[in-house]
């Protein structure tokens, strides 16, 4: 199973979309690191965990890894940076809706998905049809989230 590491934001999206429980029948495997899980998602999110979400603890070199990293790139946030670096760490892919993180991941030569990945991945598996995945953008739309919209629906076209 293909790990991909997260950050807050795109759980968010998922969790607007009201997708989480079908993210988590698609065949990869979600994690954050653990100081993003307790200071971003644990006190109203702390479901996903049940819902297949794991925390991954950072060992001492992918602390050490985010020292430079937040030298370089100033925007993302700290717990941000530490999902970069788990995905460094882990060699794996990053998912992330942030532009500065995406742009730090790029010029780090992370892989990076997002969002509309994601969702094109839930049809693509079978887990979702391209109207129920047109309705949970709606409702991310509604709700204030960010994606580029025409992206979205470009890529859902595609399927």
């Amino acid at each position: 199973m293909l790990l991909m590491v997260s950050d807050a934001n795109i759980l968010l999206d998922i969790e607007v979309g009201e997708l989480v429980a079908t993210m988590f029948r698609l065949p990869y495997r979600f994690v954050v690191p653990d100081v993003l899980y307790a200071e971003e998602l644990a006190a109203r999110h702390s479901h996903l965990l049940a819902m297949g979400l794991t925390t991954m603890t950072l060992s001492p070199e992918c602390v050490a890894r985010m020292v430079p990293l937040s030298q370089r790139y100033r925007r993302p946030s700290r717990n941000d940076l530490f999902a970069l670096a788990l995905a460094q760490d882990q060699q794996c892919p990053l998912l992330t809706g942030d532009a500065a993180l995406r742009q730090a991941a790029t010029a780090e030569n992370v892989d990076v998905r997002g969002t509309i990945w994601l969702m094109t991945e839930l049809v693509r598996n079978h887990q979702v049809s391209i109207s129920e995945a047109r309705h949970a953008l709606e409702r991310m739309r509604a709700n204030g989230r960010r994606l580029p919209w025409e992206l979205a629906e470009e890529a859902l076209a595609m399927q």
